[in-house]
């Protein structure tokens, strides 16, 4: 399978640093936000500029561990005092912002909508706030026009996005394509059709009909003036999908796949390398979070476990010795002794069988990056910097 590339990157140092954008994606619950945040402190840290974390509804001990109150849509910057604490002396400056869908979607409006006129009719729509909220793809469509503005405005040097949360990873990317064919669509011509005309053709009168004794005439009204007046940015719809494209598919931007090594998101990931290369788009690094330490994997390690397994007793009555508790039998010693090499050969099969999903990925991505699996949450920026400390090099 051939896979889009640019210039050959070997860390994720080299990568943020010939990047303008970095796309963090995965399925859920694989560390996805964490990562992305990890990334951009690294970057402002060690690279300089100004870079951005753009993600969508991290958790609230992310906003805690760099420092700051809350995420908004407003692009925040992350305060000097957290470097600080963390014992860091930054070379650039960090800012995070949070995906606002209903604020991004009032910014879309105002924007695109040809006059005030109309301006004002979408935003006071009945329809408007819930449909902008929950209608389909709204939520990925929106955070890629964000990721295009931002980019566009030039403010930043590196824009790291945590991409939305979809039952589908790879919905996101086609979601600019998704909406605008939707606004040009059949059944939204048919939809508003009989408004537009004031006539009630025969297909659709049956349906009008009984639509309106279940719903009342004045909610038919106002779904059909919502999509008449989307309808008159169609335009504009199309022109940003280009665009959004184009940045999405531009040298400059690169995709960081996240995972775990367990079945389903090693599946995901999968899925989601496969649909990267037919869309022509740069797999530029896969991240493994919660990975077991390599010296599980050590030859001399499984060696001294088995002797450990083999030889109990006889460890067990030195071990003995040396505990100076009379209470403590050596068969209690023996049996804890058994079970801790027990397990860690048990971990070990784990361990060799994650080596080689590690190797299989890294034929896929000139950069892939392991986060051993670690017992503490992130509660500062230093514990972000810790991460970003396995993902750079």
């Amino acid at each position: 399978m051939a896979r889009a590339t640019t210039e050959s990157t070997d860390t994720l140092e080299a990568l943020a640093a010939s990047r303008e954008v970095l796309v963090t994606c995965g399925s859920g619950g694989v560390g996805k936000t964490t990562t992305a945040a990890a990334i951009a402190a690294m970057a402002a840290v060690h690279l300089g500029g100004k870079v951005l974390v753009l993600t969508v509804d991290p958790a609230r001990r992310l906003a805690t561990a760099m420092g700051i109150e809350r995420f908004g849509n407003t692009e925040t910057r992350i305060p000097a005092e957290a470097f600080t604490v963390a014992g860091l002396e930054p070379r650039g400056q960090l800012f995070a912002a949070m995906l606002d869908t209903k604020a991004s979607w009032d910014d879309l409006v105002v924007r695109h909508a040809p006059d005030a006129t109309t301006r004002d009719a979408i935003l006071g729509n009945p329809l408007y706030a819930n449909i902008s909220g929950r209608f389909v793809q709204s939520h990925d469509y929106i955070a890629m026009e964000r990721l295009y503005d931002i980019h566009a405005s030039g403010r930043y040097d590196l824009i790291v996005v945590d991409t939305p949360p979809t039952r589908n990873a790879i919905d996101f990317l086609a979601a600019p394509d998704r909406m605008a064919e939707f606004f040009s669509s059949r059944l939204l011509r048919w939809l508003t059709a009989p408004y537009q005309s004031k006539v009630f053709t025969l297909a659709s009168k049956p349906f009008m009909t009984v639509a309106d004794r279940i719903l009342g005439s004045q909610f038919l009204a106002d779904i059909a003036e919502f999509f008449m007046l989307f309808q008159t940015m169609h335009d504009g719809f199309v022109e940003r999908a280009d665009a959004v494209r184009a940045l999405l598919s531009d040298r400059r931007t690169s995709f960081v796949v996240v995972s775990t090594l367990e079945t389903a998101p090693v599946a995901e990931t999968r899925f989601f390398i496969d649909a990267l290369a037919s869309e022509r788009l740069d797999l530029g690094a896969i991240v493994l979070n919660k990975v077991l330490p390599p010296y599980l994997r050590s030859t001399n390690a499984t060696r001294t476990a088995r002797l450990l397994s083999d030889h109990a007793r006889p460890v067990a009555e030195a071990v003995l010795g040396r505990l100076g508790d009379d209470a403590i039998d050596v068969v209690d010693v023996e049996r804890v002794l058994g079970q801790i090499a027990d397990s860690f050969l048990d971990y070990q099969v784990v361990a060799k069988r994650e080596g080689e999903l590690r190797k299989d990925l890294a034929s896929f991505a000139d950069v892939v990056a392991s986060v051993p699996y670690l017992t503490d949450d992130v509660h500062d920026l230093g514990g972000l910097i810790e991460i970003g400390s396995h993902l750079w090099h």
